[in-house]
Parts: structure tokens; C-alpha cells; sequence
């Protein structure tokens, strides 16, 4: 029992710091006046790492490692499969961010010219991954139910 419930606990507490930190990671981007404000972006964008790499790491446990209810269970849930496909749709919506803040970093290591311009856009994408989340918790939840 204790690393089931070690586990369900990592995974509910990287799925509030990683819906917090794409939050702090929008109010960033949002607001960025220039390389000033890069610090805070990096931070949350850290912290939004670190908390994917807990998620997906404890949720393949316990599905897939016979920590929970079987493989069986949560591939045939279609709870389970609207969650992955949401997963899925944040990992697309992910990809322009990731890709430009790690050229971001690199720029800045380099002392190189920085892309900017693409902040707005990395916002938006940022912002909209809030709602899928959200709802992946809604599923989470139905899941756990039975529903």
C-alpha cells in the first residue's frame, strides 16, 4: 500500500506544480519586455519541466507497471484514452515552446540575438494548455470513479 499511495501522490502533486508553473510560464511570456524578464520565464518553464518528468514517469508506473489495475484496465477506459489524447494534444501545443526557450537559453549562453518577437505566440500556446489539464483532471477523476 505505501508506494501505491506514494506514487498516486507524486503524480497528483506534479500534475498541481506543472499546472502552476504553465501558469507562471504564460504570466511570463505574457509580459516580457525584453531579456529582463527571461529569468522568470526559465523558472517557471524549469519547474514545469520538472513536473512533466514526475507526471509521466509516476502515471507510466502505475498504469503500465502493475502498480494500479492492470495495463488492461486503463487501455480499454476510455476515461484513460480521452486523458492520453488531451496528453497528447499538450505535448503538440508544447513542442514551439520548448523548442524556442531551449533556443532562447542557447542564444543567451552565446551572447547571440535573441528571438522575442515569438513570445506572443508561445503565450498563447501556453494559455491554452491550462484548459486541456483542467480537463484531464475532470477525466482523472471520472476514472477513478468508474464512471
Amino acid at each position: 500500500m505505501g508506494i501505491k499511495l506514494t506514487f498516486a501522490v507524486l503524480h497528483l502533486l506534479a500534475l498541481a506544480m506543472g499546472i502552476a508553473a504553465v501558469y507562471a510560464r504564460w504570466r511570463g511570456l505574457r509580459n516580457l519586455n525584453g531579456a529582463a524578464g527571461l529569468p522568470n520565464v526559465f523558472h517557471a518553464d524549469n519547474w514545469y519541466g520538472a513536473a512533466a518528468l514526475i507526471w509521466i514517469g509516476t502515471g507510466l508506473v502505475r498504469a503500465f507497471g502493475g502498480l494500479e489495475k492492470g495495463t488492461e484496465h486503463y487501455l480499454e477506459n476510455h476515461w484513460f484514452l480521452g486523458k492520453m489524447g488531451l496528453f497528447g494534444l499538450v505535448l503538440v501545443l508544447e513542442l514551439w515552446p520548448m523548442v524556442n526557450l531551449v533556443q532562447w537559453r542557447l542564444a543567451l549562453r552565446k551572447q547571440r540575438p535573441l528571438r522575442l518577437d515569438r513570445a506572443p505566440t508561445m503565450a498563447l500556446l501556453t494559455l491554452l494548455q491550462i484548459p486541456l489539464l483542467l480537463t484531464m483532471v475532470f477525466m482523472a477523476a471520472a476514472m477513478a470513479r468508474g464512471l
